[in-house]
């Protein structure tokens, strides 16, 4: 089993910064690949950025440019740092974590919020 536990979030004006972080305990061997969705209200749960083991990273189209995920192995912990945010940024944004044969992770969410 993996536990994600993130931190950050908030309240942010449009184009400014905001950083998240999301630190995994337990079987920490068996991750492959973590990262974040992100949900608003009244739409589906969609792909914001992944990293892989090996430090492979991809994006959402919407996010490229504007945002950045990185990882600590040291600390098995991975960030986002979000820049130039928007109003339609605004959501819920969850961490997950992908092992090999075992569905993926979730942590609880940590809600951003931009206002215009």
């Amino acid at each position: 089993q993996v536990q994600l536990a993130e931190s950050g979030g908030g309240l942010v004006q449009s184009g400014g910064s905001l950083s998240l972080s999301c630190a995994a305990s337990g079987s920490i061997s068996t991750i492959d690949a973590m990262g974040w969705y992100r949900q608003a209200p009244g739409k589906q749960r969609e792909l914001v950025a992944t990293i892989d083991k090996l430090g492979g990273t991809n994006y959402a189209n919407s996010v490229k440019g504007r945002f950045t995920i990185s990882g600590d192995n040291a600390k098995n912990t991975v960030y986002l740092e979000m820049n130039s945010l928007k109003s339609e940024d605004t959501a819920l944004y969850y961490c997950f974590a992908g092992a090999f044969g075992h569905n993926p992770y979730w942590g609880r969410g940590t809600q951003v919020t931009v206002s215009s």
